[in-house]
């Protein structure tokens, strides 16, 4: 599905990843870990085109990102708060949304209207700008945004960050049921959330992969041992 090819990326004479070879497979959900400088977002910047590597490519269902658009019709994302439109309430940015994916407003309502227990009530038919809503909030906009109209491959930085613990724990029931039909990446310094749900664990270390490994009991004392150290 999703393959980095000798992918490195350079400031200056600064190496902050080096990824030879990496492939992801059809419906699996990685987790991606690591301390902070560790270049998980800057592996999932490359893999979204948004920064180019000094060398490689990373290829999606035989698309290079960095020379093609198609990868963009079935790929979507959500790395911070710049990804939202902070003068649009989350009714009408929803909606922009749906008008990119192909969706009518009809459609569009009715899917977010099924988040809206994670939106706990706060956030559809609010009228705020987004600007104006707590950071939690923003997260929850931009990750159910990220899941108008049915992408095949979905990249998530740090998504568990400014949720509450009853929004986390709703957010790993959506993440699981969305696994069904995608391809899920997703970075976070929360390691309990990751091991609860990913089917394989990657670490990176100084942007080099440390352990890329499937996620069971074994896997689980392997990463807490290295992180305690």
């Amino acid at each position: 599905m999703i393959r980095f090819e000798n992918i490195s990326k350079k400031y200056g004479q600064t190496e902050v990843l080096n990824i030879p070879e990496l492939e992801i497979s059809k419906n699996e959900i990685i987790g991606l870990v690591g301390n902070n400088g560790a270049g998980k977002t800057t592996a999932f910047s490359i893999l979204l085109d948004l920064i180019k590597p000094t060398s490689g490519r990373v290829i999606s269902k035989n698309d290079d990102v960095s020379q093609s658009e198609e990868w963009k019709s079935y790929t979507a994302s959500f790395l911070d708060d710049s990804f939202l439109i902070g003068f649009l309430t989350p009714d009408e940015y929803f909606e922009f949304i749906g008008t990119l994916a192909n969706m009518n407003r009809k459609e569009t309502l009715e899917f977010v209207n099924k988040y809206e227990v994670f939106f706990n009530g706060e956030i559809i038919g609010k009228k705020k700008y987004l600007r104006d809503l707590s950071k939690g909030n923003q997260k929850k906009v931009g990750l159910v945004a990220a899941l108008i109209g049915h992408p095949e491959v979905l990249v998530l930085d740090e998504p568990f960050s400014n949720l509450d613990p009853t929004s986390q724990i709703r957010l790993k029931k959506i993440i699981q049921e969305a696994s069904n039909d995608k391809t899920i990446l997703i970075s976070s310094h929360d390691l309990n959330h990751v091991l609860d749900i990913c089917t394989r664990v990657i670490l990176l270390e100084k942007g080099l992969i440390i352990k890329d490994i499937p996620n069971d009991s074994a896997a689980v004392e392997e990463i807490q041992t290295y992180f305690a150290g």
